[in-house]
């Protein structure tokens, strides 16, 4: 059977790196969902043992693949080079595309949709989403389980409150180097557009002049429920969208962690998406507090910092590892004067992206993030920290403590606020 060349390329990546695999079980050890079910065969099995086996129209692959909530843990601990997150997504979509997409994951894999249907409404929409009656019938008729948390839309978008600096190609002044693009992702614009406020105030105080580029969904919803062609069809729109920016050589930073790893890592590695564009796209976006290491260090060292006399606990998200950049916002907080940064001990909190919005998946969530759950509990800490938007309304659910953005303690710092 002729494969067409994007699955040929997918088929043949992923069994090279599959032969790689010493069956040295570390990421059977190190995979936090391993851990938290029983019926759960673990990366190895599910991923380079199973793909020799495979074929992308031939075979479908083993049910007990969709247990895998994508955290990358696999892929990073690896030490012969294994793309063992990377083929196991592939191996979910391929299950997805021969069974079929339930409205469930329709749905929610769409925030940029939800966003666009919800904000209009959202005093309503909000009021409804906590309502028993309403959670009861999406838990019953959905699979959307009745305690895992939804969001609350913001009454404006962070772009209808920007519009001044809503772009869709350079200033005429682009040469000037202290332009960058903030990609800020569905979930700011429609749920946070607070922490866009912050951020573009942030990079504003730091000598920067901010657009906000034209851009879609980065995709990472999507691919994480298998839906992969419309996955694809987004990252392509945003590599269209961003092209003036790249050929400007204007930095393209942001905020979410999930996005940055979608642009940097997924469109090429998981979805296949390869090409000069695809790779100046990844080399040019960066992690805002990265790029204030590389780029804005000595402007940051020389800011008078207003003292915190805060007790913070920081956890790194699962998409902020699998960057590959170690923790820069914990060094960039580190400049702040009185703030007690305590570090999560936890491998994954257990969100992942919305593996934990499902009925069926809810509790091995649950269990994934009960290291973390503790740990918050026994710190009892003023804040939690970190980088993913899911994860942050995951914690701030389940453990009942404020959960931040890093770039809200740097702004509370720098003197800066936006109305929540």
């Amino acid at each position: 059977m002729v494969l067409n060349s994007l699955e040929s390329n997918l088929f043949h990546h992923a069994g090279l790196t599959a032969d790689l695999c010493i069956h040295c079980n570390i990421c059977n050890l190190a995979c936090p969902v391993m851990a938290a079910s029983d019926e759960f065969m673990g990366p190895k099995a599910v991923g380079p043992q199973a793909e020799r086996f495979r074929h992308p129209r031939l075979q479908i692959p083993d049910g007990t693949v969709s247990l895998c909530s994508g955290c990358g843990t696999c892929s990073r601990v690896c030490p012969h080079g294994v793309a063992v997150a990377e083929m196991t997504a592939q191996a979910q979509a391929r299950l997805v595309e021969q069974q079929g997409v339930p409205l469930r994951e329709r749905l929610i894999a769409r925030p940029e949709m939800i966003g666009q249907w919800g904000r209009p409404f959202a005093s309503i929409a909000n009021r409804l989403l906590q309502s028993k009656f309403v959670r009861w019938f999406f838990d019953r008729a959905l699979g959307i389980h009745r305690e895992a948390p939804l969001p609350v839309f913001a009454k404006k978008t962070l772009r209808q409150l920007e519009t001044q600096i809503t772009m869709t190609k350079p200033a005429p002044d682009h040469e000037d180097r202290s332009w960058v693009a903030y990609f800020h992702g569905c979930r700011t614009n429609y749920v946070e557009p607070f922490l866009g406020e912050l951020t573009i105030q942030v990079l504003e105080q730091l000598g920067c002049s901010v657009i906000l580029p034209s851009q879609g969904c980065c995709g990472s919803p999507l691919q994480a429920n298998g839906l992969f062609k419309d996955a694809r069809r987004y990252a392509i729109k945003n590599l269209e969208a961003l092209q003036p920016f790249l050929a400007a050589d204007i930095p393209i930073l942001g905020t979410s962690a999930s996005c940055i790893q979608q642009i940097k890592h997924n469109y090429r590695e998981v979805l296949g998406l390869n090409g000069r564009g695809f790779d100046a796209l990844a080399y040019a976006t960066q992690d805002v507090f990265e790029w204030i290491l590389e780029s804005r260090w000595q402007q940051m060292c020389a800011l008078a910092l207003l003292p915190l006399d805060v007790r913070v606990l920081y956890h790194a998200s699962c998409q902020l590892k699998n960057q590959w950049i170690g923790t820069p916002a914990l060094q960039v907080l580190g400049l702040v004067p009185g703030l007690e940064i305590h570090l999560s001990t936890s491998q994954c909190c257990g969100a992942a992206d919305t593996y934990s919005l499902k009925r069926e998946k809810f509790p091995i969530a649950t269990r994934v993030g009960l290291d973390l759950f503790d740990q918050v509990d026994e710190l009892q800490p003023d804040l939690v920290l970190t980088e993913s938007d899911t994860c942050r309304w995951w914690l701030a659910h389940i453990t009942g403590v404020e959960v931040q953005h890093p770039l809200e303690v740097l702004a509370q710092s720098m003197g800066l606020s936006s109305d929540r």
